[in-house]
């Protein structure tokens, strides 16, 4: 059989760049058992109340939800058990030394499959206020409008033309 190529996105949290403020990102690995990988590989995960967090030199994601294989047996999984993270002994400093800090956390942005094997994008964040995120939506609209608008100029140049 072929070696896996390319990546594959299995979930995505796009909540996490609504609430938060991403400072820093990091590819790190994902320690998983059998049936774990099966249900990946099916498409099925849940990034939406993950977060890591720095204890004793290790790197732990908690909260992720990676639901049970259909066709497991007694050997499932747990759906939302602590998985450890495969980083570089700097990389982990690096995030326990912006943890420390007031006001910051981790949360996983992507899970993917990367020349088949699991990876994980955490991000270093802050967390946004209601008016930050107010702002940020009348931003984005405001970009749409605009967009539209030159759009509409170029169909009516071009049907003038």
């Amino acid at each position: 059989m072929a070696r896996e190529q390319g990546r594959t996105v299995v979930a995505t949290n796009r909540k996490a760049r609504h609430d938060y403020h991403i400072e820093d990102t990091f590819e790190a690995g994902l320690v998983l058992w059998g049936t774990e990988v099966k249900s990946l590989r099916a498409g099925r995960a849940s990034l939406v109340d993950g977060y890591a967090s720095v204890e004793k030199g290790e790197v732990w994601l908690e909260g992720v939800h990676i639901p049970e294989y259909t066709q497991g047996t007694w050997t499932n999984h747990a759906a939302r058990r602590r998985r450890k993270l495969l980083l570089h002994k700097r990389e982990i400093e690096k995030l326990a030394g912006a943890l420390s800090g007031t006001g910051l956390t981790v949360v996983p942005l992507q899970l993917y499959f990367k020349d088949g094997r699991a990876k994980v994008e955490i991000a270093v964040a802050r967390g946004k206020k209601a008016y930050d995120k107010r702002h940020a939506l009348r931003e984005r609209q405001d970009r749409r409008e605009a967009d539209r608008a030159m759009s509409a100029a170029r169909r009516r140049q071009a049907a003038q033309a």
